[in-house]
């Protein structure tokens, strides 16, 4: 059977952690012919994400949480997240729910296929209109001046086979800029839209500098 690692960054998503653990758990758990686990790499919480993230995990085996001994930001969290995954494939999945689950049947549909890559990418999105406006604009700017073709409105969500992952470890980069690599090392990705929902709990750790 096939096993993919569902990997979720989080930094104080205390009211997030157990709504995700669930959503995933409901929809990898309904996959037919495979198998999963769930890492979790928390970023220095200073809520009770980590408390939270401790209990979970000590009722499933299924589920491992990396906690790092500082944040080390929203870029090589994930990555080094990413790096520690064990699975034949690799989901990436934000804590905050804003991307849905239930894709995931899709990405493991594609990739059973024979697809590499599997991403969502969001054309539309339920935030504010000018954050959106300026997160387009941001896209087209980065790939008029990128040597490569990048993925429009593509955030990181999305599954990476083995390979692809193999291919990442071998990069060195202090400071990885993780959707520039994903089309840099040349493999097709399929791509599948959603609309992003808004967030229902808490508010976000990033803001436009961070971002």
């Amino acid at each position: 059977m096939k096993h993919i690692t569902v990997v979720t960054p989080c930094f104080n998503e205390e009211e997030n952690v157990e709504a995700v653990y669930a959503e995933a758990r409901r929809v990898l758990s309904s996959i037919p012919g495979i198998t999963y686990d769930h890492l979790f790499i928390d970023n220095a919480s200073t809520d009770s994400t980590v408390a939270k993230l401790r209990v979970i995990a000590a009722g499933d085996p299924a589920v491992s949480v990396i906690v790092n001994a500082r944040n080390f930001g929203h870029i090589r969290s994930p990555m080094h997240g990413l790096l520690q995954a064990k699975g034949d494939a690799v989901i990436l999945l934000v804590a905050d729910l804003q991307d849905p689950p239930d894709l995931m049947r899709e990405f493991v549909e594609k990739w059973l296929a024979g697809a590499p890559i599997v991403v969502g990418v969001k054309p539309e999105a339920k935030e504010s209109q000018l954050f959106f406006a300026l997160r387009r604009m941001y896209y087209r700017l980065v790939t008029r001046i990128a040597n490569v073709k990048l993925i429009q409105n593509f955030t990181g969500f999305g599954l990476y086979d083995r390979k692809v992952i193999e291919i990442l470890r071998k990069i060195d980069d202090p400071y990885p800029y993780f959707r520039g690599l994903i089309c840099e090392i040349g493999f097709d990705a399929v791509q599948i839209p959603y609309v992003q929902p808004r967030r229902k709990r808490g508010i976000s750790k990033n803001n436009f500098y961070t971002l």
